[in-house]
């Protein structure tokens, strides 16, 4: 008996001290590795059954309930959500090159060439190359300016259409559609050269690729297929099935795009033309640039591009300058104010342009006090770091998504005063806009590269319609400003408001 037991004493007291051990140490490292805090968590699911749309605004109620560094998991997906300026501010500096990666989805294997494209691709040597050619030849302020009769050409075509339709009289008007059409024509024709919506008879080829460039920008969210591995390996919803049939199309259409200017400029090289560069267009210089590299100038690469710059501009500047013209809407005297600077800083006699931007400060402040209020994409675009890190004290594991809810930071009262009131005021003197406070093109390396381009053509296509037009609400009700749910803060309804032409602008405007 006696040697029974001591048989399975011994072992039993060092597996007993090995738990004590292990239950030691894991408590001392909880105390050095505390993550954030976060409600209680369901098994599998995690937090997906907290999350009602609008999701920015659950973040909000849960942010303000758990502080503003949060840690939620969404199925498999661990989250860290931030909304303060500190916090913020140490994820973007001290940890800039820890999160400097993004999520790896579906959307960025399927609908972005495995990765490769600049707004998915993971940092190292192949995103700083991309991004030094965007920065150095697609959006840099030389380049910007050559491309500038493009945009004033789109803004004013769609002034024309108005014009035309509005007989003299008041008109109702829905801009939504106009605006994101302004947007998809001027980023083609800055890419390619070619205007596929500003006309009488939109073609079957551009409905094709509105309605596939559609499809695919809805896909970009994070689905279940990204949350649960499972489900992701079966595609029991068939979403990386559409995925690759969308992808295709995608790249027929580029790519069609891509060899007629390689024909032509052929064509030109062998007639001894030489087109002048103030007029080449994107895919022209990155044609040149193939020539001396052509492993990393690819067709691929160049296509990537081509499908980054129209998906992140699209949808996010129109749905910008629908809430701008909303704003105004219920701020008559901000209308006013528009109108009375460019009625002085430029006149009756033309319409504006962007040579006239700098004189243009109050419009300039509408566009960003609107994006201060109603950023396009409220929760920012995800990063995922690295590494192990720490933010705020706590402990962030690696292959943590961050989520930076811009819908709380940028109406923090500690910062702005009347937070949730639309004041273009506020950044006179360059006022308000310094530090974290105010990101809505992200922060860090890998903030949106083309902020400059998209402040362009809002300001633009926002000040030539208050030039030219009257704009008054249908009936004597504000117009509501509740958003809806989705990855461009849109509106829950589609703005519709009256316009007329401006009698002492109908000279100007019947010569268009």
């Amino acid at each position: 008996m006696v040697m029974e037991l001591s048989q399975w004493f011994v072992p039993a007291l060092c597996v007993f001290v090995l738990i004590c051990l292990s239950t030691l140490i894991l408590r001392q490292d909880g105390k050095r590795r505390t993550l954030p805090p976060g409600p209680p968590t369901l098994p599998l699911i995690g937090h997906l059954h907290l999350l009602k749309p609008p999701i920015h605004r659950t973040l909000q109620k849960l942010s303000d309930k758990y502080g503003p560094v949060m840690f939620l998991r969404f199925g498999a997906l661990k989250v860290l959500v931030v909304s303060s300026p500190s916090a913020v501010e140490e994820c973007f500096t001290k940890n800039d090159i820890v999160f400097a990666n993004r999520p790896f989805t579906l959307a960025g294997k399927h609908l972005n060439y495995d990765y490769k494209t600049v707004g998915f691709a993971p940092y190292g040597d192949h995103w700083r190359g991309l991004r030094r050619l965007m920065n150095q030849e697609l959006f840099s302020v030389s380049r910007l300016a050559m491309l500038s009769d493009v945009r004033v050409d789109e803004v004013l075509l769609l002034v024309k259409q108005l014009f035309g339709k509005s007989g003299g009289s008041w008109m109702k008007v829905e801009l939504r559609h106009r605006f994101v059409d302004l947007i998809f024509d001027v980023t083609l024709r800055m890419i390619s050269g070619k205007r596929y919506y500003g006309t009488d008879v939109v073609s079957k080829e551009a409905m094709d690729f509105k309605n596939m460039m559609d499809e695919i920008f809805e896909l970009f969210n994070p689905g279940v297929d990204d949350l649960f591995p499972i489900v992701q390996r079966l595609d029991l919803f068939g979403v990386q099935r559409k995925m690759k049939r969308l992808m295709k199309k995608q790249d027929s259409f580029l790519q069609n795009l891509l060899d007629e200017h390689r024909r032509k400029r052929s064509s030109s090289a062998s007639n001894g033309s030489n087109q002048e560069k103030k007029t080449m267009t994107l895919f022209e210089v990155m044609l040149s640039l193939q020539e001396s590299d052509p492993v990393f100038y690819s067709d691929t690469n160049i296509k990537g591009i081509a499908a980054a710059v129209v998906a992140a501009g699209t949808e996010t500047s129109a749905s910008t300058m629908e809430w701008a013209l909303s704003n105004l809407l219920n701020h008559p005297e901000a209308m006013e104010k528009v109108k009375a600077e460019i009625d002085t800083y430029v006149g009756k006699d033309r319409f504006m342009d962007e040579s006239d931007m700098p004189k243009l400060t109050y419009l300039q402040n509408v566009v960003l006090e609107t994006l201060r209020l109603y950023p396009a994409g409220a929760l920012g675009v995800p990063h995922m770091n690295s590494e192990d890190c720490t933010i705020s004290g706590y402990h962030v594991p690696k292959g943590t998504m961050l989520m930076v809810n811009l819908w709380v930071l940028h109406k923090d009262p500690k910062h702005w005063k009347d937070a949730t009131k639309f004041m273009p005021e506020r950044f006179e003197n360059g006022q308000g806009s310094e530090g974290y406070n105010l990101i809505p093109f992200g922060a860090g390396r890998r903030q949106c590269p083309g902020a400059n381009l998209a402040k362009r053509i809002m300001a633009l296509t926002i000040g030539s319609l208050v030039q030219a037009f009257e704009w008054k609400r249908i009936g004597d009700h504000e117009i509501n400003m509740m958003e809806g749910d989705g990855l461009t803060l849109p509106r829950l309804e589609p703005l519709i408001a009256l316009i007329r032409p401006r009698q002492e602008m109908m000279n100007l405007l019947s010569s268009l």
